[in-house]
């Protein structure tokens, strides 16, 4: 990398930094973060308010858990346990099982308050994003999904919670999203593979037909979201409508993952459902063609049960690439 460019890219990090820096001060701020006195006009400081949540999630937490959870020096989170003891808001017990173990759980005064900070945050949240109009709730929706996927513990590294799942959805098409599909098979694979824009004209002209011609008994997109936003797509469509068949075939077309989805399941999961879609419209066969370069697609129709055919060279895309078809009886 030229001095130029190690430049450029030490100001784009200090920039984020210092973006990040300034978001933190002004959020701590706004929702009230740096008020240790009250904390939501309630007789509890921050700290005190951080244990009661933790606890209300539950019946009972070891102190161990409850220290991990909180991430709190040992030192003041009993402190904060011997005050709201002293308050009738906890009750400290020995574990039946373990009596090394001390299990803490709220009486009915400390759920009271705990319910009490839950209602007044509500409250307060709710007061912050009333003015917003409902795009601008969902942009704010997508982007703090988006912070927490980048920064937060699902993040590539980072300690994940048990029990999380992958977090995408199947759904068909919505407004805009078709060109989006055109727009990141071209992206994508101009990066990955250098394929040139006539495998992109190739996927507008399979968009474009679906969209004016699609008969929705026998023909089906869907769009995989994660984290709110388009993170892949395949589409099921009718074979006699471009060739004459023998028996009810259906083609499965245009199976795209983005790289920051892969690794979710997210492939197997879009061929799943244009199988089951498959079967429910009564078609009997269904085949599709790709190319030996993508492998990860590749096995993912061979788990699915799809048999090789045929492999044919070609330059379509202006790179020499080995075409295949593929094909699996439904019945």
């Amino acid at each position: 990398m030229t001095e130029s460019r190690r430049g450029d890219a030490g100001s784009a990090a200090g920039e984020l930094i210092a973006r990040i820096r300034e978001f933190n001060r002004d959020y701590t701020r706004l929702i009230g973060a740096l008020d240790y006195g009250r904390r939501l006009n309630t007789p509890y400081s921050l700290p005190q308010a951080r244990v009661l949540y933790e606890l209300a999630r539950r019946d009972q937490t070891p102190l161990a858990e409850l220290r991990r959870e909180l991430e709190m020096d040992p030192g003041q989170l009993s402190r904060l346990l011997g005050r709201a003891e002293e308050d009738g808001l906890v009750v400290r017990e020995r574990d039946p099982a373990d009596s090394r173990r001390q299990l803490i759980r709220l009486t009915g005064t400390g759920r009271k308050a705990a319910a009490l900070l839950d209602t007044r945050a509500e409250d307060e949240v709710a007061a912050l994003v009333r003015p917003l109009s409902a795009p601008e709730r969902e942009r704010l929706t997508v982007a703090l999904r988006t912070v927490s996927r980048l920064l937060g513990p699902g993040r590539p590294g980072a300690p994940r919670f048990g029990g999380a799942g992958p977090g995408f959805r199947l759904r068909p098409p919505g407004p805009g999203e078709l060109g989006w599909v055109i727009a990141r098979h071209g992206a994508l694979y101009a990066a990955e593979y250098g394929w040139n824009d006539a495998f992109e004209a190739l996927v507008a002209d399979v968009v474009a037909r679906f969209a004016r011609h699609r008969d929705p008994a026998r023909e089906a997109a869907w769009i995989a979201e994660l984290d709110g936003e388009p993170a892949g797509c395949v589409f099921c469509v009718d074979e006699a409508a471009e060739h004459e068949v023998a028996v009810p075939t259906a083609r499965l077309r245009l199976l795209l993952v983005e790289p920051r989805a892969r690794g979710l399941g997210m492939g197997r999961a879009l061929v799943d459902e244009c199988l089951g879609f498959a079967r429910r419209a009564g078609y009997q066969r269904m085949v599709l063609w790709t190319n030996d370069v993508l492998g990860s697609a590749r096995r993912i129709y061979e788990s699915c049960g799809f048999t090789l055919v045929a492999t044919a060279p070609h330059t379509l895309f202006g790179r020499p690439e080995n075409g295949q078809d593929w094909a699996l009886d439904l019945v």
